[in-house]
């Protein structure tokens, strides 16, 4: 049930929808699509974790982040089809307006990932933010 014109009594009130409004317009308002670039091989529970944290980054950011690695393992055994997930991720890479580099290791499909890209945004070297800096303190 939305908000309407008119107060619980039945008297013209715009102030409420007009609040929801701006409510709903700021919740609405434009979020590029952002890769999320991160190691999964090695540990991938840890690494996992990791990256939903990166992703929560993204979105705090006022991004909306798309991290394949999360995603795919979910229903593709990468010994068998790592040529198709490769493939895939390039895919969905080419439909993001950035991608964000994390982590010190660079893999195999970190790399191949993040040289394709022309707006590559590494991440690890962003010192300046305030946001970033505490963010990186926490994923330590």
């Amino acid at each position: 049930m939305g908000v309407g014109y008119r107060n619980s009594e039945g008297y013209w009130d715009p102030v409420p929808f007009a609040a929801a409004a701006n409510v709903d317009r700021e919740a609405k308002k434009y979020r590029p699509l952002v890769y999320i670039c991160s190691p999964y091989r090695g540990d991938p529970e840890r690494n996992a974790e990791r990256a939903r944290r990166y992703s929560r980054f993204a979105v705090d950011q006022g991004m909306i982040p798309l991290a394949p690695h999360l995603l795919l393992p979910q229903y593709m055994k990468e010994e068998k089809e790592r040529d198709l997930i490769l493939f895939m991720d390039l895919v969905l890479l080419g439909k993001c307006s950035e991608v964000w580099v994390f982590g010190s290791e660079i893999t195999d499909g970190s790399d191949k990932s993040s040289s394709l890209h022309p707006l590559q945004h590494p991440l690890s070297a962003k010192q300046t933010s305030s946001s970033y800096a505490s963010f990186r303190s926490s994923v330590k």
